[in-house]
């Protein structure tokens, strides 16, 4: 993913200041089987994989993951990415949770803070590959052998994998 056009824009009139942008990561599960009968094999019946891309800035796997356009749903945004990063199409099945990341200050100085949606996603198709230039890898992790992940990818994965209808959220301390 480039930097959307309004993010250049609002770049233009504050510099590096911190700025509020929503954003969302993709989970995108599929049966360990879809992946062959070698992969069937190894994981065993019933097993699950998720979809992750290894950052080329950072070096760390991590969910598919970008900027929500303005008008744009989450739920497109989660598709929209995971096709651009990794060439896999996948469909949206349910919201995992809503938060928030700690500042992220780029190479070139730029810093911002995202409200972070997380959207459980089912493999529809394609071959997982480098699609862009923001990764350096992609590939299928059996849930039981995940690399390290950074905490709040940890967080979205393990959202999306409670399997319940309620999107979870960080609960605030209350002050009296």
């Amino acid at each position: 993913m480039t930097t959307p056009e309004f993010v250049l824009a609002l770049r233009e009139k504050v510099g590096a200041q911190s700025l509020w942008l929503p954003g969302c990561k993709a989970v995108v599960l599929r049966a360990a089987d879809v992946a062959g009968p070698a992969a069937r094999d190894a994981a065993g019946a019933g097993h699950r994989e998720v979809l992750l891309v290894k950052r080329s800035d950072t070096g760390r796997w991590t969910l598919p993951a970008g900027i929500i356009e303005p008008g744009e749903e989450p739920a497109a945004t989660a598709v929209r990415e995971t096709l651009e990063e990794t060439g896999v199409t996948c469909a949206p099945r349910r919201l995992a949770g809503v938060g928030t990341t700690h500042e992220v200050t780029y190479p070139n100085g730029d810093r911002a803070r995202y409200l972070d949606v997380v959207m459980v996603m089912d493999y529809v198709g394609g071959e997982a590959r480098v699609n862009d230039h923001e990764n350096t890898a992609v590939g299928w992790y059996r849930l039981d052998a995940l690399p390290e992940l950074p905490e709040l990818h940890a967080r979205a994965l393990d959202w999306a994998l409670e399997e319940t209808a309620e999107a979870r959220f960080v609960v605030p301390a209350v002050r009296g």
